[in-house]
């Protein structure tokens, strides 16, 4: 009997799309991207000048995106919003491929509660008008 046959695992791959193309114009992820970009992040509470000394952080809109998305796909846990970065190609687009790890994820939460429930009543209010 014949089967389909699945690629070879040793086999270079080259996609043929960017991962611009693979997300679709009315995807979710590019609602994120334009609500979180069109805030301002400091009327909403967050702190956003990050000293030069050690590591550079990741940026507060990036991480935002990260919760919003999670919260819609039910996502709460940062070990689980860690693992959907490097596996899920909605979120690697929506994070440009940017990675935190689950300490970065829940510390930036844990530090900017007040900030993160503004933004979410942000959301409803701009829902309510659609």
């Amino acid at each position: 009997m014949k089967y389909i046959q699945g690629s070879d695992r040793n086999q270079t791959a080259i996609f043929p799309t960017t991962m611009e193309m693979a997300i679709e114009e009315d995807n979710e992820v590019r609602f994120i991207d334009i609500f979180v970009e069109s805030l301002d992040l400091q009327e909403m509470g967050f702190e956003v000048d990050h000293g030069e000394n050690g590591r550079p952080a990741y940026h507060t809109k990036d991480l935002l995106k990260l919760y919003i998305y999670g919260y819609l796909n039910s996502i709460r846990s940062s070990r689980k919003l860690e693992k959907v970065t490097k596996r899920n190609i909605e979120v690697m687009w929506l994070m440009k491929d940017l990675s935190p790890d689950h300490n970065t994820i829940s510390s930036s939460r844990r530090d900017n509660p007040k900030s993160i429930k503004k933004v979410f009543r942000s959301t409803v209010e701009l829902i309510k008008e659609f």
